[in-house]
Formats: C-alpha cells, structure tokens, sequence
C-alpha cells in the first residue's frame, strides 16, 4: 500500500489542538520557575528552598502524568484534556488570591502539576491520528507545546514587575488557558483508531518488560534536563552571575527556545534516520557541553553552550518519542504517561541537586558535572539496548519507522524484553 505523507496523514486541527493544549499547560506548569526570584522578595529563601518550590510542580506532574496516561486510555484524550485544562485553573486562582505565606505557596506549586500531566493525554490525542512512519514528526509536533516554558520565562517577571505583584501573574495566566479550553472543545477529536481500554490488571504487565523501564530512564534525561533546567535556569542566571530577575529570565528563554524548537526535528530526524542512532548523538552532544558549563566560563560563552544542550535535550525528547508508539503502539496512552512520569521525575530532581549543591560547596560545578554524568550514562544505554532492539523489535530499520514490524513488536511475546 502505498504510503501518504505527513500532510496527507491524521487530522490537523486535532493535531494543533493538542499543540495548543500542551503549550498553554506548560506556560502554566513552569510559571514560578521564572517568578521565583521576585517571589524571594516577598518570601525570603535558601538555595535549597528555592530549588524546592520550582521542583514541585515537576513532581506534581511526574505523578499525575500516571492518573492522566489512564484516563487517556479510559475516557479518551480529549475529554481528559478538557478536564485538566479546568483543573489547572484551581492554582492559579489560589496564587491570585490567597497565598500569604511559603508554606502555601509550596501547595499551589504542588497543585501545578496538573497542568504538567498534560502532556501524558496531549500525545496520544495527536499520535493516534497519524501512521508509524510519520509518529515521530506527530508527536513532536505536539510535543513542541512545551515551548509554553517561553512565554512563562519571557513575560512573568516582566509582567510581575508591570503590575507591582507577582500574583496577578497567575490571575492573567487564567486567560489563555480559558480560550484554549474552548478552542480544544471544538476542534479535537479521538482518533476513530483509538485502541480499546485495556483491563487494569494488563497494566502490570507492561512494567515488567525491560523496554519500558528503559525508555522511562532515557526521558528521564531528556526532558528531565530540559524542564529541569527551564525552572531554574533563571535562579541560575540570577544567582551566578548578578543578572535581575527580568535579564535572568530573558537569558533563560533563549535556553528554553533551543530545546523548544528542536523537539519536533529530533522527531523529524529519527523517522529519517531511527531513533536510537540519533539519541546516541544527542547524550553524547549534551554531556559534552554540560561539562563545558560546569567550568562556569564568562556569561556569553555559558549561554551558547546552554542554548546548544537545550537543543540537544530537546531533540532527544521528540526521538524518544519516536521509539515509543513503534515499540508499544496499543498501549501508547498508558505508556506516555509512564515514560512522561519518568521524565517529570527527572525533572525534580534537576534543580535538586544544583540548589543543593551550590548551598553546599558555594559552586555549581559539580552540579553541571553530574549532570554531564548522567547524560553519557544515557548514551551509553541507549547504545547497549539498540543492539538489542536489533535482533527484536526494531529489525533492521535501526530504529526507523516500520508499519509492518511496529504493530508486531507490541503483541509479540518474543520482543518484550522481559526482566
């Protein structure tokens, strides 16, 4: 049969719904990452602590991408989104009007999250519509919502600074969301080849295959480091080299723009060349230049190797992501919102371990370096599974899409990896 391409494929507006969903969440899941240095004026912080309250959305979200992969599979994607996108107005009424203390603060933040979950139904609502061949474009398509993190870095602190108040941040975030709520209600549409729910009891099934553990750990690094470093590269800036909140911020949006824009041609470029080969490239590229950072060289130089890591972490989610829906396609609702957990959690411990670590050594040295550490652990593993894959799931396409061997790959018993 003969093959159509990307645009003759799925359903554009379902497609741009779900970009429109997931950015205008991310803006929201990532907003006191941004904000946390005006918010310090008001509520005095350790580096630890400061390093706490940006994490905790990420948490949030790392847990609630598993309550959201299953209504996804259950009630479908659509209808989970329109439920999240009306949660997520919750915190931020709260921020708006409540919050007098860091304790509360601590909560909206935790609260946060919801938005963050987004992502475990915004995937699979666009990536049902669309054939193997074309998934990892689709999804990071989708996925490129996540350049929501600039519109947080890019106008917070200056709109907080407008107004006088960094709560009627939260107040005006309650506009967009609410206009792409209607949006999404009109346009999105389950894909009519939505797989059918799976018993709960399956579920456990999947966990005890090697390939998925093995994907939560390689998006772990990958969007980890990306919304890891989105939350605090501001307290970075700000921290290490002096800038104001609203420079810190501005500085931190050229990082996050790398790691934006090149999520969908990380997706491009693994369907042209498979997956695999390309996260081989990007860990290595962003250990590399992590590395780099941890020698705390003059401000300009900081920037491009930051910018250019972004690029590479940011890629490497949308080649991720082409791996995913080949290797368990009919569970590709659950397994995004597991896989994307795993990511979330990646990205709580990021600023973790940096704010810890400069309240400790006074450095961020060692921070960057683990995180150099981990990436090239990640290469190495991907390395190691993609001869693996070789003789399983992935054949011979090294990683490519596949439209007979990718349906293959989820029901055989022979390619689940089994611990």
């Amino acid at each position: 049969m003969e093959r159509k391409s990307f645009w003759q494929s799925g359903d554009k507006k379902t497609l741009l719904s779900a970009f429109l969903y997931f950015d205008v969440s991310f803006m929201i899941w990532v907003l006191i990452g941004p904000l946390a240095v005006v918010i310090a004026a008001d509520f005095p912080m350790t580096p630890v602590q400061k390093a706490n309250l940006v994490a905790l959305p990420v948490l949030g979200g790392s847990v609630l991408r598993l309550v959201f992969g299953f209504l996804a599979d259950y009630i479908g994607p659509k209808r989970t989104g329109q439920i999240g996108m009306l949660v997520s107005i919750l915190p931020l009424v709260l921020g708006w009007q409540v919050v007098d203390s860091l304790g509360q603060l601590y909560v909206v933040a935790l609260l946060l999250g919801v938005a963050g979950a987004s992502f475990a139904a915004a995937l699979p609502l666009a990536g049902q519509w669309y054939p193997k061949e074309h998934q990892g474009l689709a999804m990071g398509i989708a996925g490129a919502g996540n350049s929501g993190t600039v519109f947080a870095t890019l106008f917070a602190n200056r709109l907080a600074a407008h107004y006088g108040s960094w709560e009627i941040v939260f107040g005006l975030a309650i506009l967009p969301i609410a206009v792409v709520l209607v949006l999404f209600t009109l346009l999105a549409r389950n894909s009519p080849n939505r797989p059918a729910p799976r018993r709960p009891s399956e579920y456990a099934g999947i966990m005890k295959q090697r390939d998925a553990w093995v994907f939560c750990a390689l998006y772990a690094v990958t969007f980890g480091g990306f919304v890891g470093l989105s939350n605090y590269l501001t307290i970075f800036f700000n921290a290490q080299y002096g800038l104001a909140p609203v420079r810190a911020a501005d500085f931190a949006t050229l990082c996050v723009i790398g790691g934006s824009l090149f999520r969908p041609i990380g997706g491009y470029l693994s369907d042209r060349f498979g997956g695999a080969r390309m996260l081989t490239i990007l860990y290595g590229g962003a250990a590399l230049l992590l590395a780099s950072v941890s020698s705390l060289p003059p401000l300009p130089v900081t920037l491009t190797l930051l910018f250019v890591g972004m690029m590479c972490l940011g890629a490497g989610n949308g080649s991720v992501f082409q791996l995913v829906p080949q290797r368990f396609g009919r569970e590709l609702g659950l397994m995004t919102g597991i896989v994307g957990a795993a990511g979330g959690l990646g990205g709580y411990a990021l600023p973790l371990v940096l704010g810890r670590l400069y309240q400790s050594t006074g450095s961020y040295t060692p921070g960057f370096l683990i995180l150099s550490l981990v990436a090239a652990a990640a290469m190495a593993l991907i390395a190691v599974m993609q001869l693996r894959w070789r003789h399983g799931w992935m054949g011979s396409g090294g990683g490519k899409a596949s439209p007979t061997a990718a349906p293959a790959a989820s029901a055989s018993p022979a390619a689940s990896s089994e611990l």
